[in-house]
This record gives C-alpha cells, structure tokens and sequence, in this order.
C-alpha cells in the first residue's frame, strides 16, 4: 500500500537565537510546508522507501533516511537558499512479497510534476537508489522531446542491471531502456565507479550503452579533480536539462558508514562537492536527489550530516 505523509510540525523544530537578529536563521525557521501556490523555490520530498535494496539483497533500513536528514537540516544555518518548502514523504509498505514499490515511484512522479509545474526545484530525499527511476518519470513530463537530458550519478555502482522487477541496482538501464523504446536522448555519467564493487558484465554494458564513468581511483587528488570537472563541464555544455542523483556509498566508508553497501576507497567529499557545484552552477538542473542514507548503520548521525550538507549545498548553489 502506499501512502502519502505529511508531518511538518513535527520534524521542523529546533535551535532559535533570538539575541542574534544578523544571524539569518536556520532551516527549521525557514522552511514552510509545500502548496502549489507556493513561490519558486527549493522543495524537499521524501522518498522514505527501500523496497528495491530488499529485492536487490542490500541492508534494508534507507526508508528512514528522508527523517534523518531533515533532523540535520533543521537546524542547519541558512545561507542564501531562498524559500524553503518541504512537500512530505512518499512511503511504501515492504513487506516480504510486496509489489507497492513500483506504486511508489508512480506517487514520486506524479507530486514531481505537481512540484516543478508550480516552479519549484525538487530535491528527493531517499530511500533506496530505486528513487532515481520514480525521480525519471516525475522528470521526463517536463524534459521537452527535443531537449537532451544527461543524468549524472554519483555512485559506486552503475546500477545497471538488467533483473525484472526493477530494483535498487536496475535503475539506469530501466532510463536507458525506456529512452531507446520512445526515441528520447539520454547521456548517463557514472561518477565514482568501483571496479571491485561492479561484475565485468556490468562494465560491459555501460560500454554498450556508452556511458561516461570515472572510476573512484580517478578522483583522488586535485589534478585528477581538474581533469574530471573539464570533462563534466563539456558534458553540461553538450546537453540542454541535468539530472543530478546522489548515492552516498559514492563516498569514503569512514565518511558515510549508513548506507546499504559501504565503499572500499570512495570518492572523498572535498572532490565531489566541487563537482556538485559546477552541476548546480550550471543553469539546466531540474531535479537532484540523494540516496542510500540507512540511518540503522550510521555512526553519531555521521552520514546524515553529510547528506544534509549536500542537499544544502545544492539548494545553495541552484541556478536556473
């Protein structure tokens, strides 16, 4: 079954400082619950969902990743965000043997269209990595038919695999199968890639595909950082909408322990943060979402801190 929750009052509270009127607040003051006559803005929605690492055999847990990462935000500082709206949670029952996932996604889609027909810039707070292919068919009602869409992910995994139902690893072939079939164009760029968290098969088929990938080896260092924002900048400058999501398994298992399947080397986030900039700088974002946040085996709310420190940075950075 899936469901539809809103329970703003009781997640945006916290720290007030009425003896610094200069201090600009913090997202809890800030923040006001979404309507679609609310101004353009960012809008947070949850995706509080893990069905697809259940059916991938993952470390289930990331339905309660949306509630962790507002429990940062809300008291993070605010710095030049503009309105903040936040538009509830999408949920999903997970029982063994259940089918709502694909339900899930529907109901992520269609409150995505609502969201960005009324102006909004819709960050999605997951949930498993299956979120990327509800975020796609929310998305593809507002990507025009002669526009080209370039979707990049980071993530350690391609999540490319070809298994029916779809799951939490079928996402970027579910996009790119779903392209070919209505002759839509579509560039996938996989940023972070490990080669010993990826079977040879799946390397194959992002060659097929002719996927753009990094692997996590290639960005280590500040010249390797240069080296991959040129190329990402000649890929932003090559197509008309950007799709941003984030897999937090992309980073350093010591940075970001709660997710379903922690990262050998990871990319550090002192390299993806820059990256996230240029994608957020460059005026053709429609959406972003960030993934894989299991709050079961976070240690001292470590990786929802860096979530929340992403979700800032891209409504800090959005440009449209």
């Amino acid at each position: 079954m899936v469901t539809f929750v809103d329970s703003f009052s009781s997640i945006w509270y916290g720290r007030c400082e009425p003896d610094e009127p200069l201090g600009g607040g913090r997202w809890h003051q800030k923040i006001q619950p979404w309507t679609q006559q609310a101004v353009a803005g960012t809008v947070l929605l949850g995706f509080a969902v893990d069905e697809g690492v259940r059916r991938n055999e993952g470390r289930v847990g990331a339905a309660a990743g949306p509630a962790a990462i507002r429990s940062i935000l809300r008291n993070m500082p605010c710095h030049h965000e503009g309105p903040l709206w936040d538009a509830g949670d999408v949920q999903c029952s997970t029982n063994e043997g259940s089918h709502d996932l694909e339900s899930a996604q529907q109901e992520l889609a269609k409150r995505l269209v609502q969201i960005m027909a009324a102006g909004g810039k819709p960050i999605v707070l997951g949930g498993g990595h299956e979120v990327a292919w509800g975020s796609f068919l929310g998305l593809e009602k507002r990507w025009q038919p002669d526009e080209s869409l370039l979707v990049i992910n980071f993530d350690a995994h391609f999540d490319l695999r070809a298994t029916d139902p779809g799951n939490s690893g079928t996402c970027f072939f579910q996009m790119e199968r779903h392209c070919r079939a209505v002759g839509r164009t579509m560039q996938y760029a996989a940023v972070g890639i490990s080669r010993f968290a990826n079977t040879r098969g799946l390397f194959d088929r992002a060659a097929q595909l002719k996927v753009t990938s990094v692997l996590d080896e290639e960005l280590q260092t500040e010249s390797q950082l240069a080296t991959v924002k040129t190329r990402l900048a000649g890929l932003l400058a090559s197509h008309d909408r950007v799709y941003l999501t984030i897999c937090l398994d992309v980073l350093p298992a010591a940075v970001a322990p709660g997710v379903s399947a922690p990262a050998g080397l990871g990319v550090p986030l002192a390299m993806v943060e820059p990256l996230v900039d240029l994608i957020a700088n460059s005026g053709k974002l429609l959406l972003a979402d960030i993934a894989e946040l299991n709050p079961t085996f976070d240690r001292d709310h470590q990786t929802a801190r860096v979530a929340a420190r992403l979700v800032a940075r891209v409504a800090t950075k959005w440009k449209t």
